[in-house]
């Protein structure tokens, strides 16, 4: 079958409202557009965004060329309980709003007359996540095309049977019988090829697939380090599929997490779904850009907390060689919010799992299932047997993937004796509770009313009030294995949560168990890498969170009172502030400790703490170290205490600021030496010695000069037609180097193309993404241009005393 963009020609509106619609373009988030207000039901979970139902519609005269051919529609992600109809006639109802669903509309459409295609997204009812999930159509939409004989959608599986020499096993599932010709690509070159017959299959079963095996001489395996991709082509009749695919085996073991036979240890990092400034929005480059950038900063896998991922993020971890666990759901049958999945859960999760796993099975970047993020249902006898149940269903529609579930050791404890559970009943009083104190309040509309926080949201915010010690230490609780230790054994790998404790208890007592830090803190990076390399059975690791993300307000966030005026998390906080990479794409001090104590460089390298506010009061987080950044430039502050920290995989470490010697320290079971200094402008060094005092690497920051300049600069010269820009604003001096105390108000223009979102890193954000103003977050903030349809844009950034102008040719 062959895919059509969709993705033109829609309008949208509130479901209540009367009228046309506007017009509007898939992706489209619909929720970002939405008043952030103190009455919003999903408050600090969604950034106070309101939540409402909408319904898209395109209407739409189909080519001739189309009749009697197999006409499907794809929707890659509607955000939520989304309703199909076709001419007013209802076809499907997809309640989860993560899965891609098909809808068979050959026989509903009238050819030579205009039609009309609605879908409805429901997100009135809050609250329904604890982060922030978008509303509406914010993944692409399809419409594939084939003759009625055909290979199905999906209908071409590729797996790795071997790596020496590299065979592969093609499965083809048709409708229709006949011969299935197959040519593996790389780049233009055919390196294989065969016949298959098949007998045809209307109900797409897998197992009585067409079955090839092909042999692919002198094969350029896939790995994280070398991403080489092929490409599958099949011809059946009158209809041409196609599909990438990569050789690697996989197998996991005593032995570790073994790819093509090599021990793999995961470096990873948790990411939300969104993107920044642009919301829930789907776009390939901005997915592209998320890996990119991860991967710069030293990971090689990413968890999709705590849904499944899309296939552009799968594209592009195919592409850049980044390792991928996709995670199915944030809860099982026990509610973490009011209006969560819950309701849904039992009559969908097989077939939510098998859509996942249908899209990802050809993806070489794929190396493990997770079935869930922190459900306390696997302290429950039920949870335990649903645990392994799901594990099966797994392994039936793939053997050659792991799975595994993220489990809050700690708080499966907690939850079994009652400590943060959510009931309807308790729901249920809170909702009275807030609606009378709203009733009797003068400034209901400004005054946001506070909720009891249940399940994670609950745990996160215990861990918030007493740190990350708390939960590490907690887990360690005799108990906590009684909680959980039936639950792991009815999964591939076990999943911990902040159990960095348990590790080397947990490998001693139960020989065959292979662990995997599911979700972990930035500051046990250096401490579990070291356990990694002699422990094969511990897997890896992923921090929370390797990039910043939408809701879930604050609760990394490290913020002063210039840039957050109050830390309640109230209306204008709007981000999480927890990634090591920040809300634009901006490393932290994190982010370069995390490369060090990871091995991916050994430094040294610089981050300091904002100089300007040393000793000043900050918003509480257990999820960063702290929050430093790579930068010297602090003019206005000489004599100020400095905290300056180094990181670097060394015996010792010296500090130098302008040639001085300020201290040297040696390196205790980390890769990460502080000093307090005095701040004077100028340059700041690093410099690691080895055991026997030689210098082995240094590094320096220097001021930024006097003289500011505005200056908008573009992270790619080039743009494809329709294609995004994502263009980084900063105030720099002459030569680049960044200002992070100049801050202003930036406006912002664009000719010959679409500013689709606007804003900085700051997670207190009154004015949100869609406009043309922003504030910038130590120096910086970001433009994100779709471009049109000529040869060029240009983007105009203004504020009261500097102009820059930057273009971009479309290639």
């Amino acid at each position: 079958m062959r895919p059509i963009s969709f993705c033109d020609g829609w309008t949208y509106r509130r479901l209540e409202d009367d009228g046309p619609g506007t017009p509007v373009t898939i992706p489209h988030d619909a929720m970002l557009r939405e008043p952030r207000t103190a009455l919003s039901a999903g408050g600090v979970n969604t950034g106070w965004y309101e939540g409402h139902d909408y319904i898209y519609e395109k209407r739409f005269v189909p080519d001739d060329a189309l009749a009697g051919q197999r006409l499907v529609l794809e929707f890659e992600g509607v955000y939520r309980d989304a309703e199909v109809t076709v001419n007013g006639e209802k076809l499907l109802f997809r309640p989860y709003g993560y899965t891609n669903f098909y809808v068979d509309i050959s026989d509903r459409l009238r050819f030579g007359g205009e039609n009309t295609v609605a879908v409805i997204a429901r997100n009135a009812e809050q609250p329904n996540s604890r982060w922030y999930s978008g509303a509406g159509l914010y993944r692409p939409v399809w419409l594939w095309t084939a003759p009625p004989a055909h290979i199905r959608l999906n209908g071409l599986r590729v797996r790795t049977v071997s790596t020496e020499p590299a065979v592969v096993e093609v499965a083809v599932t048709t409708e229709g019988a006949g011969p299935v010709e197959l040519r593996i690509l790389d780049g233009e070159k055919t390196v294989a090829a065969g016949t298959v017959y098949s007998d045809g299959d209307a109900d797409g079963n897998a197992d009585s697939a067409a079955i090839l095996t092909l042999t692919i001489p002198d094969a350029k395996l896939w790995s994280t380090q070398a991403p080489n991709l092929y490409t599958l082509k099949a011809v059946f009749g009158e209809d041409e599929s196609e599909t990438a695919f990569g050789v690697r085996s996989l197998s996991w073991g005593p032995e570790g997490l073994l790819i093509n036979g090599e021990r793999t240890i995961l470096r990873g990092a948790c990411i939300h779904h969104d993107n920044g400034v642009l919301g829930a929005c789907c776009f390939e480059e901005a997915e592209r850009r998320k890996i990119r950038l991860l991967k710069e900063n030293g990971y090689n896998a990413i968890r999709s907390a705590h849904n499944p991922c899309s296939k552009a993020l799968l594209r592009a971890c195919d592409e850049l060689g980044m390792l991928v666990m996709d995670e199915y759901i944030d809860h099982w049958y026990i509610h973490k919010t009011e209006y969560d999945y819950v309701t849904h859960f039992e009559s969908w999760w097989r077939q939510d799992l098998h859509d996942m796993v249908e899209k990802d099975y050809n993806h070489p970047s794929v190396i493990m299932y997770s079935t869930g993020n922190e459900v306390s249902e696997t302290a429950q006898p039920r949870g335990i047997a649903l645990a392994g149940e799901m594990t099966e269903f797994l392994h039936a529609l793939d053997p050659t993937r792991p799975v595994t579930c993220g489990v809050n050791i700690f708080f499966n404890f907690l939850s079994s004796v009652g400590f943060g559970v959510y009931s309807d009943e308790k729901a249920k009083k809170e909702a009275e509770k807030a609606a009378k104190k709203t009733a009797q309040s003068k400034s209901a509309a400004d005054t946001p009313q506070k909720k009891k926080a249940v399940g994670s949201e609950f745990f996160n915010n215990l861990a918030g009030l007493f740190g990350s010690e708390f939960m590490k230490r907690g887990a360690t609780l005799p108990a906590c294995d009684r909680r959980t230790r039936d639950a792991f054994a009815n999964m591939d790998v076990a999943g911990y949560n902040y159990g960095i404790y348990r590790y080397e208890h947990d490998l001693r007592k139960y020989p065959e168990r292979l662990i995997v830090g599911s979700e972990t803190f930035c500051s046990d990076a250096y401490r579990f890498y070291e356990l990694a390399k002699r422990e094969p059975r511990l897997l890896g690791d992923f921090v929370w969170a390797g990039m910043d993300y939408l809701g879930e307000l604050g609760i990394g966030a490290w913020e002063y009172a210039d840039y957050a005026p109050e830390f309640g998390h109230g209306v204008g906080w709007i981000a999480a502030g927890s990634g090591r990479i920040d809300l634009i794409g901006t490393a932290s001090g994190e982010a370069y400790y995390t490369r060090v104590a990871l091995e991916q460089a050994p430094g040294p390298y610089i981050a300091v703490c904002p100089v300007n506010h040393t000793g000043d009061r900050h918003s509480p987080s257990a999820w960063r170290m702290s929050n430093a950044i790579p930068s010297w430039s602090w003019r206005g502050c000489a004599g100020k205490p400095a905290d300056v920290e180094v990181y670097a995989r060394c015996a010792e470490a010296e500090l130098l600021i302008n040639g001085t010697s300020v201290g040297r320290k040696r390196m205790k079971n980390d890769c990460v030496a502080r000093f307090r200094c005095a701040y004077e402008d100028g340059t700041v060094t690093a410099v690691a010695y080895d055991e026997a005092g030689r210098e082995i690497g240094r590094s320096s920051l220097r001021t930024a000069e006097p003289a500011t300049v505005l200056r908008a600069t573009p992270e790619n010269d080039t743009a494809a037609p329709g294609g995004l820009s994502f263009i980084r604003l900063r105030y720099t001096d002459e030569n680049g180097v960044v200002k992070p105390l100049e801050r202003g108000v930036l406006r912002v223009t664009v000719d010959g193309g679409e500013l689709l979102g606007l804003g900085s890193a700051c997670p207190y954000n009154e004015r949100g993404y869609l406009g043309t103003e922003t504030d910038t977050y130590f120096g910086e903030a970001l433009a994100v241009v779709r471009a049109g349809s000529g040869d060029r844009f240009t983007l105009t950034v203004t504020d009261d005393r500097y102009t820059d102008k930057t273009t971009v040719a479309i290639r």
